[in-house]
């Protein structure tokens, strides 16, 4: 029994896999600060552009 436990506490293969896993939560938050931080200012282009183009039409 203590070897098995002795061989538990030796095997580090699940620390990489949560690693990975920590390095993806972090690219997440990252990319959705992001799209946040351009919503408005990408909604003012669009808008703007839809103004321009309603008025070349008329």
């Amino acid at each position: 029994m203590a070897s098995l436990i002795a061989r538990f506490l030796k095997d580090d293969r699940g620390a990489t896999s949560l690693e990975y896993g920590l390095i993806a939560a972090l690219i997440s938050i990252a990319v959705l600060a992001a799209v946040q931080s351009l919503s408005a200012p990408i909604k003012g282009m669009y808008s703007r552009t839809a103004t321009v183009l309603d008025g070349a039409g008329k």
